[in-house]
């Protein structure tokens, strides 16, 4: 069923909001304490060292960008233009309800036990 304008833009609109609410969080500095061992902290601090960086921008960049490669992992992915096509295919021709799907389907919830 096709959405109206309406209830689109207003979507838009509050997602324009929350990201604008985001930013403006995203631009005060907060601080984060941690507890390690002494031998972990001297190989944070040589490794800092030998890229020409405080403990700190070592230890930022290099959280940051695990970080990013954790929710890259979890929400992209790539596939050649066979695959692609195999992977559209299976999206729009969803394969029909077993008997285990449909069992499961006539559970009640456990919250509703």
């Amino acid at each position: 069923m096709p959405k109206d304008r309406s209830s689109s833009s207003k979507g838009l609109e509050n997602a324009t909001i929350a990201v604008a609410e985001r930013s403006s969080i995203a631009d005060s500095k907060g601080s984060i304490n941690l507890r390690i061992e002494a031998n972990t902290r001297q190989l944070i601090d040589d490794a800092a060292a030998i890229l020409g960086k405080t403990r700190t921008e070592f230890m930022i960049e290099t959280a940051r960008r695990q970080a990013i490669d954790v929710l890259l992992d979890q929400r992209l992915f790539v596939l050649d233009s066979k695959r692609y096509d195999a992977f559209l295919h299976a999206l729009d021709n969803p394969p029909a309800p077993g008997p285990k799907l449909r069992s499961l389907l006539r559970r009640a919830p456990a919250w509703q036990k």
